[in-house]
Protein backbone atom coordinates (compact mmCIF):
# COMPACT_ATOMS: atom_id res chain seq x y z
CA UNK A 1 0.00 0.00 0.00
CA UNK A 2 1.69 3.08 -1.80
CA UNK A 3 2.58 5.62 1.49
CA UNK A 4 0.91 9.61 0.84
CA UNK A 5 3.75 12.01 1.83
CA UNK A 6 3.77 15.60 2.00
CA UNK A 7 6.62 17.80 0.15
CA UNK A 8 8.05 20.02 2.67
CA UNK A 9 7.49 23.74 2.19
CA UNK A 10 11.18 25.60 1.28
CA UNK A 11 11.54 29.00 1.83
CA UNK A 12 9.32 32.11 4.31
CA UNK A 13 6.97 32.50 2.24
CA UNK A 14 6.01 28.61 2.15
CA UNK A 15 5.94 28.32 5.35
CA UNK A 16 4.09 31.43 6.65
CA UNK A 17 1.14 29.98 3.69
CA UNK A 18 1.29 26.46 5.44
CA UNK A 19 0.79 27.91 8.92
CA UNK A 20 -2.34 30.04 7.49
CA UNK A 21 -3.77 26.90 5.77
CA UNK A 22 -3.33 24.87 8.97
CA UNK A 23 -5.62 27.84 10.83
CA UNK A 24 -7.71 27.93 8.25
CA UNK A 25 -8.56 24.42 8.78
CA UNK A 26 -8.55 24.64 12.09
CA UNK A 27 -11.25 27.16 11.91
CA UNK A 28 -13.46 25.38 9.41
CA UNK A 29 -13.36 22.22 11.72
CA UNK A 30 -14.45 24.24 14.91
CA UNK A 31 -17.22 25.83 12.96
CA UNK A 32 -17.66 22.12 11.46
CA UNK A 33 -18.34 20.84 14.93
CA UNK A 34 -20.58 24.10 16.69
CA UNK A 35 -22.96 23.88 13.20
CA UNK A 36 -25.15 21.67 11.86
CA UNK A 37 -22.48 19.98 9.68
CA UNK A 38 -21.27 18.26 13.39
CA UNK A 39 -23.27 15.20 13.38
CA UNK A 40 -21.82 14.28 9.80
CA UNK A 41 -18.33 14.98 10.81
CA UNK A 42 -18.68 12.96 13.62
CA UNK A 43 -19.53 10.01 11.80
CA UNK A 44 -17.41 10.59 8.69
CA UNK A 45 -14.54 10.53 11.64
CA UNK A 46 -15.93 7.26 12.82
CA UNK A 47 -15.86 5.68 9.58
CA UNK A 48 -12.23 6.86 9.06
CA UNK A 49 -10.99 5.51 12.57
CA UNK A 50 -12.71 2.17 11.96
CA UNK A 51 -11.19 1.95 8.29
CA UNK A 52 -7.87 2.83 9.63
CA UNK A 53 -8.49 -0.16 12.79
CA UNK A 54 -9.49 -2.47 10.00
CA UNK A 55 -6.18 -1.77 8.06
CA UNK A 56 -3.99 -2.06 10.88
CA UNK A 57 -5.54 -5.67 12.01
CA UNK A 58 -5.04 -7.07 8.27
CA UNK A 59 -1.84 -6.06 7.91
CA UNK A 60 -1.15 -7.75 11.27
CA UNK A 61 -2.20 -11.03 10.35
CA UNK A 62 -0.30 -10.59 7.18
CA UNK A 63 2.91 -9.96 9.41
CA UNK A 64 1.91 -12.74 11.72
CA UNK A 65 2.56 -15.83 9.45
CA UNK A 66 4.55 -15.63 6.32
CA UNK A 67 3.97 -19.29 5.16
CA UNK A 68 1.26 -22.10 6.17
CA UNK A 69 2.83 -25.02 6.67
CA UNK A 70 -0.24 -27.22 5.97
CA UNK A 71 -4.15 -25.48 5.26
CA UNK A 72 -7.46 -26.95 6.71
CA UNK A 73 -8.72 -27.91 3.16
CA UNK A 74 -5.23 -30.22 2.53
CA UNK A 75 -5.65 -33.76 3.53
CA UNK A 76 -2.08 -35.28 4.49
CA UNK A 77 -2.49 -39.07 4.37
CA UNK A 78 0.03 -41.74 3.33
CA UNK A 79 2.70 -40.84 5.43
CA UNK A 80 3.37 -37.23 7.59
CA UNK A 81 4.40 -34.35 5.83
CA UNK A 82 7.73 -33.28 7.82
CA UNK A 83 9.49 -30.45 8.19
CA UNK A 84 13.49 -30.95 9.87
CA UNK A 85 14.71 -27.98 11.78
CA UNK A 86 18.43 -28.06 13.16
CA UNK A 87 18.39 -29.52 17.06
CA UNK A 88 18.92 -26.95 19.52
CA UNK A 89 21.73 -26.89 21.90
CA UNK A 90 19.04 -27.36 25.10
CA UNK A 91 19.41 -31.40 25.00
CA UNK A 92 23.50 -31.12 26.00
CA UNK A 93 22.16 -29.67 29.37
CA UNK A 94 19.95 -32.38 29.60
CA UNK A 95 20.72 -35.72 30.81
CA UNK A 96 20.35 -38.22 27.15
CA UNK A 97 18.44 -41.15 26.70
CA UNK A 98 19.98 -43.30 23.54
CA UNK A 99 16.98 -44.32 21.45
CA UNK A 100 15.10 -41.38 22.66
CA UNK A 101 16.84 -37.90 22.92
CA UNK A 102 16.03 -36.16 19.96
CA UNK A 103 19.18 -37.08 17.44
CA UNK A 104 17.52 -35.27 14.46
CA UNK A 105 14.67 -32.49 15.40
CA UNK A 106 11.93 -30.97 13.11
CA UNK A 107 8.20 -30.71 13.21
CA UNK A 108 5.26 -32.95 11.57
CA UNK A 109 2.01 -33.00 9.93
CA UNK A 110 -0.24 -36.22 9.26
CA UNK A 111 -4.10 -36.99 9.10
CA UNK A 112 -3.72 -40.63 8.71
CA UNK A 113 -3.58 -41.42 12.29
CA UNK A 114 -6.66 -40.39 13.97
CA UNK A 115 -10.18 -40.71 11.82
CA UNK A 116 -12.66 -37.76 11.86
CA UNK A 117 -15.17 -40.11 13.44
CA UNK A 118 -12.71 -40.78 16.02
CA UNK A 119 -11.83 -37.07 16.48
CA UNK A 120 -15.29 -36.47 17.10
CA UNK A 121 -15.96 -39.16 19.97
CA UNK A 122 -13.39 -37.54 21.78
CA UNK A 123 -14.69 -33.60 21.22
CA UNK A 124 -17.97 -35.31 22.77
CA UNK A 125 -16.40 -36.83 25.40
CA UNK A 126 -14.26 -33.67 25.88
CA UNK A 127 -17.60 -31.71 25.72
CA UNK A 128 -19.44 -33.91 28.63
CA UNK A 129 -16.30 -33.17 30.63
CA UNK A 130 -15.69 -29.39 30.24
CA UNK A 131 -19.22 -29.13 30.79
CA UNK A 132 -19.26 -30.30 34.31
CA UNK A 133 -17.42 -26.77 35.30
CA UNK A 134 -14.83 -24.80 32.48
CA UNK A 135 -12.95 -21.71 32.98
CA UNK A 136 -14.20 -18.02 33.74
CA UNK A 137 -11.76 -17.10 30.74
CA UNK A 138 -11.33 -18.64 27.35
CA UNK A 139 -9.40 -21.49 28.36
CA UNK A 140 -9.97 -24.50 29.65
CA UNK A 141 -8.42 -27.68 30.28
CA UNK A 142 -9.73 -31.30 31.58
CA UNK A 143 -6.57 -34.18 32.43
CA UNK A 144 -7.74 -37.41 32.59
CA UNK A 145 -4.81 -38.53 33.97
CA UNK A 146 -4.42 -35.79 36.85
CA UNK A 147 -8.62 -34.97 37.07
CA UNK A 148 -7.70 -31.46 37.16
CA UNK A 149 -10.66 -29.66 35.38
CA UNK A 150 -10.77 -26.00 35.29
CA UNK A 151 -13.70 -24.12 37.46
CA UNK A 152 -14.13 -20.50 37.77
CA UNK A 153 -10.50 -19.21 38.39
CA UNK A 154 -9.26 -22.29 39.87
CA UNK A 155 -8.86 -26.14 39.10
CA UNK A 156 -10.88 -29.32 40.58
CA UNK A 157 -10.26 -32.92 40.76
CA UNK A 158 -13.23 -34.63 38.88
CA UNK A 159 -12.59 -37.76 40.36
CA UNK A 160 -12.85 -36.39 44.10
CA UNK A 161 -15.24 -33.83 43.43
CA UNK A 162 -17.75 -35.58 41.48
CA UNK A 163 -17.39 -39.15 42.72
CA UNK A 164 -19.37 -41.62 41.37
CA UNK A 165 -20.96 -39.23 38.85
CA UNK A 166 -18.23 -39.90 36.46
CA UNK A 167 -19.50 -43.17 35.37
CA UNK A 168 -22.13 -41.00 34.15
CA UNK A 169 -19.91 -38.73 31.64
CA UNK A 170 -17.55 -41.32 30.30
CA UNK A 171 -17.63 -44.97 29.45
CA UNK A 172 -14.79 -47.20 29.27
CA UNK A 173 -15.19 -47.33 25.51
CA UNK A 174 -13.98 -43.34 25.76
CA UNK A 175 -10.43 -44.42 28.07
CA UNK A 176 -9.99 -47.57 25.47
CA UNK A 177 -10.49 -44.89 22.18
CA UNK A 178 -8.06 -42.39 24.17
CA UNK A 179 -5.27 -45.34 24.87
CA UNK A 180 -5.56 -46.34 21.26
CA UNK A 181 -5.08 -42.75 19.85
CA UNK A 182 -2.19 -42.43 21.97
CA UNK A 183 -0.20 -45.06 21.45
CA UNK A 184 -0.95 -44.61 17.52
CA UNK A 185 -0.01 -40.87 17.97
CA UNK A 186 3.78 -42.39 20.20
CA UNK A 187 4.02 -44.99 17.26
CA UNK A 188 3.98 -42.05 14.37
CA UNK A 189 6.11 -39.84 16.47
CA UNK A 190 8.89 -42.96 17.03
CA UNK A 191 8.68 -43.52 13.61
CA UNK A 192 9.10 -40.13 12.15
CA UNK A 193 12.12 -39.69 14.40
CA UNK A 194 13.70 -42.88 14.45
CA UNK A 195 13.43 -43.66 17.94
CA UNK A 196 12.53 -46.60 19.95
CA UNK A 197 9.42 -46.27 20.81
CA UNK A 198 9.16 -48.41 23.95
CA UNK A 199 11.97 -45.27 25.28
CA UNK A 200 9.11 -43.23 24.96
CA UNK A 201 6.83 -42.30 28.22
CA UNK A 202 3.82 -40.44 28.12
CA UNK A 203 3.63 -37.44 30.41
CA UNK A 204 2.58 -34.79 32.39
CA UNK A 205 0.83 -32.53 31.22
CA UNK A 206 -1.45 -34.28 28.41
CA UNK A 207 -4.53 -32.79 28.72
CA UNK A 208 -8.02 -31.85 26.38
CA UNK A 209 -8.05 -28.04 25.93
CA UNK A 210 -11.00 -25.49 24.98
CA UNK A 211 -10.49 -22.24 23.83
CA UNK A 212 -12.59 -19.41 22.60
CA UNK A 213 -13.02 -15.73 22.88
CA UNK A 214 -14.12 -15.22 25.96
CA UNK A 215 -11.66 -12.41 27.96
CA UNK A 216 -8.68 -14.14 29.73
CA UNK A 217 -9.44 -13.79 33.70
CA UNK A 218 -6.75 -15.52 35.37
CA UNK A 219 -2.65 -16.20 33.97
CA UNK A 220 -3.66 -19.76 33.16
CA UNK A 221 -6.51 -18.55 30.18
CA UNK A 222 -4.03 -16.62 28.44
CA UNK A 223 -2.59 -19.45 25.80
CA UNK A 224 -1.39 -17.28 23.21
CA UNK A 225 2.17 -16.60 24.83
CA UNK A 226 5.56 -17.72 22.78
CA UNK A 227 7.30 -20.61 24.48
CA UNK A 228 9.17 -23.13 24.27
CA UNK A 229 7.91 -26.78 25.68
CA UNK A 230 11.23 -27.94 27.00
CA UNK A 231 11.66 -25.23 28.82
CA UNK A 232 8.19 -24.34 30.23
CA UNK A 233 7.37 -28.31 31.44
CA UNK A 234 11.00 -29.50 31.56
CA UNK A 235 10.18 -33.45 31.21
CA UNK A 236 8.94 -32.73 27.48
CA UNK A 237 10.79 -34.50 24.65
CA UNK A 238 8.15 -34.52 22.45
CA UNK A 239 5.11 -32.58 22.19
CA UNK A 240 1.79 -33.63 19.52
CA UNK A 241 -1.82 -32.12 19.27
CA UNK A 242 -4.65 -34.01 18.32
CA UNK A 243 -7.28 -30.95 16.58
CA UNK A 244 -11.21 -31.87 17.34
CA UNK A 245 -12.33 -28.94 15.42
CA UNK A 246 -11.89 -27.07 12.70
CA UNK A 247 -10.22 -23.92 11.78
CA UNK A 248 -12.97 -21.49 9.58
CA UNK A 249 -15.65 -23.39 10.35
CA UNK A 250 -15.73 -24.30 13.89
CA UNK A 251 -13.63 -21.44 15.19
CA UNK A 252 -11.02 -18.44 13.41
CA UNK A 253 -8.20 -17.65 15.35
CA UNK A 254 -6.31 -20.87 16.84
CA UNK A 255 -4.05 -21.23 14.40
CA UNK A 256 -0.70 -23.38 15.64
CA UNK A 257 2.18 -20.76 14.69
CA UNK A 258 5.69 -21.51 15.19
CA UNK A 259 7.60 -18.47 15.37
CA UNK A 260 11.61 -19.20 13.59
CA UNK A 261 13.97 -16.16 13.16
CA UNK A 262 13.16 -15.91 9.25
CA UNK A 263 9.55 -15.94 9.91
CA UNK A 264 6.14 -17.39 11.48
CA UNK A 265 4.89 -21.18 9.80
CA UNK A 266 1.38 -22.02 11.09
CA UNK A 267 -0.89 -25.07 10.89
CA UNK A 268 -4.11 -24.72 10.26
CA UNK A 269 -6.23 -27.17 12.41
CA UNK A 270 -8.46 -29.95 11.23
CA UNK A 271 -10.46 -32.64 13.01
CA UNK A 272 -8.95 -35.35 13.17
CA UNK A 273 -4.86 -33.29 12.32
CA UNK A 274 -1.97 -34.65 14.35
CA UNK A 275 0.97 -31.88 14.45
CA UNK A 276 3.63 -33.26 16.52
CA UNK A 277 7.66 -31.82 17.00
CA UNK A 278 10.82 -31.85 18.64
CA UNK A 279 9.97 -30.03 22.47
CA UNK A 280 13.24 -28.15 22.50
CA UNK A 281 13.97 -24.63 21.31
CA UNK A 282 14.20 -24.96 18.18
CA UNK A 283 10.21 -25.27 18.35
CA UNK A 284 9.51 -22.07 19.96
CA UNK A 285 5.45 -21.12 19.31
CA UNK A 286 2.44 -19.88 20.37
CA UNK A 287 -1.53 -20.66 19.66
CA UNK A 288 -3.15 -17.69 17.52
CA UNK A 289 -5.69 -15.89 19.94
CA UNK A 290 -9.46 -17.61 19.27
CA UNK A 291 -11.77 -14.45 17.58
CA UNK A 292 -14.88 -16.90 17.10
CA UNK A 293 -16.18 -20.19 18.03
CA UNK A 294 -14.88 -22.90 19.66
CA UNK A 295 -11.75 -24.82 19.59
CA UNK A 296 -11.01 -27.94 20.70
CA UNK A 297 -7.84 -30.11 20.81
CA UNK A 298 -5.83 -32.68 22.86
CA UNK A 299 -1.79 -32.08 23.95
CA UNK A 300 -0.10 -35.32 24.10
CA UNK A 301 3.77 -35.23 25.90
CA UNK A 302 6.23 -37.56 25.78
CA UNK A 303 9.11 -37.79 27.56
CA UNK A 304 12.64 -39.98 27.22
CA UNK A 305 13.08 -40.05 30.97
CA UNK A 306 11.54 -42.66 32.93
CA UNK A 307 11.07 -40.56 35.96
CA UNK A 308 8.60 -38.90 34.79
CA UNK A 309 5.94 -41.18 33.29
CA UNK A 310 2.52 -41.45 33.81
CA UNK A 311 -0.11 -44.02 33.30
CA UNK A 312 -3.10 -44.02 30.66
CA UNK A 313 -5.84 -42.77 32.76
CA UNK A 314 -8.43 -45.60 34.17
CA UNK A 315 -12.15 -44.46 35.77
CA UNK A 316 -11.78 -45.27 39.31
Amino acid sequence: MALLRMRNAQGSNATEIEKKIKRGNALRQSSAWKGSRGPAALLLLAVSVFGAALWLYITSLDSEITETLVSQSELVTSKPRVFPVQCSEDYENYQRYPGCTPQKCGRAVTDSVVTREEAQVLRRLAERGLALAGSEGGASILDLHSGALSMGKQFVNIYRYFGDQIGDVFTQEDFQLYRDVRERIQAVIAETFDLDPTLMYLTKPTFFSRINSTAAKTQHDEYWHPHIDKVTYGSFDYTSLLYLSDYGSDFTGGRFIFMDQNGNRTVEPRAGRVTFFSSGTENLHRVERVTWGTRYAITVSFTCDPAYAIADPALP
